[in-house]
């Protein structure tokens, strides 16, 4: 299982970001993902963006939010 404490804590309530469209990201929070019976990948938040990975780490889509909600989609899935 990924420990995501390890991966994502050090970016949390710091000056450390993501570099997402060329601009600085701060995580607020990630957390799994699961599919209603079996964890199926996690999510990275950032103020702008939820970002998902599967649990092999690779990037699967981004949504875009504004105002804590999502208005746009960008997957890598057709």
């Amino acid at each position: 299982m990924i420990n995501l404490d390890d991966r994502y804590h050090s970016y949390l309530h710091t000056n450390k970001c993501l570099n997402i469209n060329n601009q600085c990201e701060n995580v607020i929070g990630y957390g799994f993902t699961c599919d209603g019976k079996d964890i199926d990948g996690y999510y990275v938040l950032t103020k702008n963006y939820r970002l998902y990975y599967n649990l092999n780490e690779q990037f699967v889509k981004l949504e875009t939010r504004k105002g804590g909600r999502v208005v746009d989609c960008i997957s890598l899935e057709n």
